[in-house]
């Protein structure tokens, strides 16, 4: 019999098991997947950015409607301690101009590879093609097993990128009062584009703020054959899915008045590709945008090139999200990440009911969950032992 069992390998799971094992409880760790940390490998494919140095109060902005139990865990365990984390686990850091910290190798595989060996070391055992059916029940290869433990975490991922394991499959076994829809969240959105945008298909949009409903996010971001995606459209996305049209200004530097000041001295002769050009140093993707999205185009460009409304579709397919929003719901848990309707149960990481941007919001928010959520397991077990 485990004292624990952790269902779930990401990044949530394993801070759980990590904490539970220091406090010297047998921990095994189970996961759908042959090999374990297989989203946290994705997103170290492109620089693995595991936090965001600025100040806290800032940083906890970031998570919306933030339930205290997040607030709790993120206040115990934010950028400063993920760093601290990291660089135990032998990671050299350091921080972007943008604020983003990363490892010095960029990638996840260093860290995830030290990490594994410091669980080993820690007496945790992790079972693989172990795929939860409900309880302590799992499918294998060899048949249906069952774990023995005194308690379980939860920590099983949202419900995008089903080929790298979250699938949301399990709220199957989770009673529906007790959870909420999944959204997708930090994904692109489908724009229908005219044949004349072809050939800026893969073209960054740099030095635009967006606007969506009341936020405004200065950034950049990449046009494709389905629509419109990266860390500009990520950043507004939650305001684009529930229903905010999305607005560019294409020259955030300048006002209207400096717009139309410099378009007076073209010559009259130049077409207006020339005129945006020349005057507004506007480069050859941003005018394609304006006259895929502005015409006709009035006299007066000026509004135009500060509140391009651009015409979207709705967003890409959840499977395509970076994250989800929904899950369960923080008020089924108490304030220790326990399941109030069961004793000895918690639930860590994205299968809970928050988002966050991207930028190192969503892996301290993992990291921080399945801390708490371990640490309450621990007192929860330490209590049986006194009883």
């Amino acid at each position: 019999m485990a004292d624990a069992l952790i269902i779930g390998a990401g990044p949530a799971g394993l801070m759980a098991a990590e904490e539970i094992a220091r406090a010297g409880f047998k921990v095994i760790v189970a996961d759908a997947k042959p090999s374990v940390g297989r989203k946290l490998l994705m997103a170290g494919k492109s620089g693995l950015n595991l936090t965001k140095d600025e100040p806290f109060d800032k940083f906890l902005s970031s998570y919306p409607d933030c339930a205290p139990a997040l607030k709790t865990a993120l206040s115990a365990f934010g950028p400063k301690e993920v760093v601290s984390w990291a660089e135990g686990l032998g990671q050299e850091m350091f921080t972007g101009s943008s604020g983003r910290v990363f490892p010095k190798p960029m990638k996840a595989s260093p860290l995830l590879r030290n990490w594994l060996i410091r669980l080993a070391g820690l007496g945790v055992v992790i079972r693989t093609n172990h795929r939860w059916i409900g309880d302590n029940r799992f499918q294998t290869p060899e048949g249906e097993v069952v774990i023995e433990t005194k308690s379980t975490i939860l920590a099983l991922g949202g419900a995008s990128w089903s080929r790298l394991g979250s699938d949301g499959a399990w709220i199957t076994h989770i009673p529906n009062a007790s959870l909420m829809p999944f959204k997708p969240a930090n994904m692109g959105f489908q724009v229908n584009w005219s044949q004349h945008m072809t050939r800026f298909m893969g073209a960054p949009v740099k030095t635009v703020v967006l606007k969506a409903g009341d936020k405004r996010v200065r950034s950049e971001f990449v046009l494709s054959i389905r629509g419109v995606e990266g860390s500009g459209i990520y950043a507004v996305s939650r305001e684009l899915r529930d229903g905010a049209p999305l607005v560019l200004d294409l020259l955030p530097d300048l006002s209207e008045a400096d717009i139309r000041a410099r378009l007076s001295k073209t010559s009259k002769k130049d077409s207006l590709s020339n005129k945006l050009r020349k005057a507004l140093r506007l480069d050859p993707v941003k005018i394609a945008l304006v006259n895929e999205f502005a015409r006709p185009l009035p006299d007066d460009l000026a509004p135009v090139l500060k509140n391009l409304s651009v015409a979207l579709q709705g967003p890409r397919p959840m499977d395509e999200a970076i994250s989800t929003a929904g899950g369960m719901r923080f008020d089924a848990l108490d304030s220790a990440l326990m399941l109030k309707d069961r004793a000895g149960w918690f639930a860590a990481g994205e299968m809970l009911d928050w988002e966050a941007p991207t930028g190192g919001y969503l892996l301290t928010g993992c990291l921080a969950t399945g801390r708490l959520a371990g640490k309450s397991a621990a007192d929860y077990l330490n209590g049986l032992k006194t009883r």
